[in-house]
């Protein structure tokens, strides 16, 4: 189910009411017939499922190639940013598109592509540490380093904040940030990085099959993105946040939660069917209904924030113990904010009840590492 919307807050509203109306569709078309199986539930997501997530797979392999297009070869030198300035244009407008496809389908395929996940949106750190600490000498050439933010780091080295910069020059094999300096490097970024990108795209597109998904490990996946949001406001402070070079890790995170909404909703009539007269904890109904609240007031919450960036968290901020004053800058509050909705400790948080939607309809629940 795919609404365009550019207000989240709306769109979360739009899609609800979508999936009421289905739920109605449906209950009027039990009335006369035997009620659906857990197996016709099941079958249903898994092609909601795969039809959904492959218009933003097919969205993510465009987009990939689009930037592999775009990517100039001038003769006899590398890039720069006044002569390619509508090239280096048409490449962030192509990486901004082939983000956000990914970040939309990030939860529920993460868990179940590992390897690919790991090869198109692992950040820098993330790589240096698999590297042993040797660092990638041809950062152009998608032997290395690769993926959509090893991409980033290239097409925003000229605009990288002096934070960043700073955290990641102490890493073990850091290699400073540039456009490819020569016309090898260039030609290397098109036919190497760029093309890796754009493989990993299409080697997603081809083992995305119904038989591939696996709908306990891809609702688990949601719940430990819920999860992991407060990590990735937090991340923000120590400068390892995910769009750390274009500063666009708000935008990942709404895309995010854009991305979980119509996934969750196809498990949701299912779950809506499981009862327990005698345990009110698994009740269905009542834990769909706090999951949407929980949706709806997240995606209120990212709606304040009117950049892409997240705030810039003040120097003394402390994930551990903040101080008062922290908490009342833009960034504590957020930070404060997001804690709360999906602390999985915390009583009717969002991944509190998806851990109890998920054992509801018999799936494991988030383990905590």
């Amino acid at each position: 189910m795919r609404i365009p919307c550019s207000n989240l807050s709306l769109c979360v509203a739009a899609l609800w009411s979508a999936s009421t109306a289905g739920l109605a569709a449906c209950s009027e078309g039990e009335s006369a017939t035997a009620p659906k199986t857990d197996a016709e539930y099941e079958s249903a997501i898994v092609t909601g499922m795969h039809d959904s997530l492959l218009t933003d797979i097919d969205d993510l392999c465009k987009a990939s190639q689009a930037l592999a297009d775009a990517a100039p070869e001038p003769s006899g030198r590398g890039w720069d940013a006044d002569e390619d300035a509508d090239a280096l244009e048409a490449m962030k407008v192509a990486w901004i598109d082939a983000r956000t496809a990914y970040e939309h389908i990030e939860g529920a395929l993460a868990p179940l592509f590992p390897d690919i996940d790991f090869s198109i949106d692992a950040r820098y750190d993330d790589f240096l540490t698999k590297l042993g600490g040797k660092g990638d000498d041809n950062p152009f050439d998608g032997k290395g380093v690769t993926g959509l933010h090893a991409a980033e780091r290239i097409l925003w080295a000229d605009a990288i904040p002096a934070r960043v910069v700073e955290f990641e020059t102490a890493l073990p094999g850091y290699r400073a940030a540039s456009f490819p300096p020569s016309e090898q490097a260039a030609a290397d970024f098109k036919h190497g990085l760029s093309a890796k990108i754009v493989d990993d795209a299409m080697l997603l597109r081809a083992q995305w099959k119904p038989q591939k998904i696996d709908l306990a490990g891809a609702f688990v996946g949601l719940i430990s993105l819920m999860n992991e949001q407060q990590e990735k406001v937090n991340k923000a402070a120590s400068n390892e946040e995910e769009s750390r070079y274009s500063q666009r890790t708000m935008a990942d995170i709404r895309d995010n939660l854009a991305g979980t909404i119509p996934i969750y909703a196809l498990f949701a009539p299912w779950l809506a069917t499981k009862t327990d007269a005698g345990d009110a904890s698994k009740d269905g109904e009542r834990t769909d209904r706090s999951i949407r609240q929980g949706f709806d007031g997240l995606s209120k919450l990212y709606a304040t924030v009117k950049s892409d960036a997240i705030p810039e968290p003040p120097a003394t901020w402390s994930a551990e113990d903040p101080s008062e004053a922290d908490l009342q800058t833009d960034f504590g509050k957020l930070y404060h904010s997001v804690k709360a909705a999906v602390d999985p400790t915390e009583p009717g948080s969002i991944v509190d009840e998806m851990n109890k939607a998920a054992e509801i309809l018999g799936f494991p629940e988030l383990q905590e590492e």
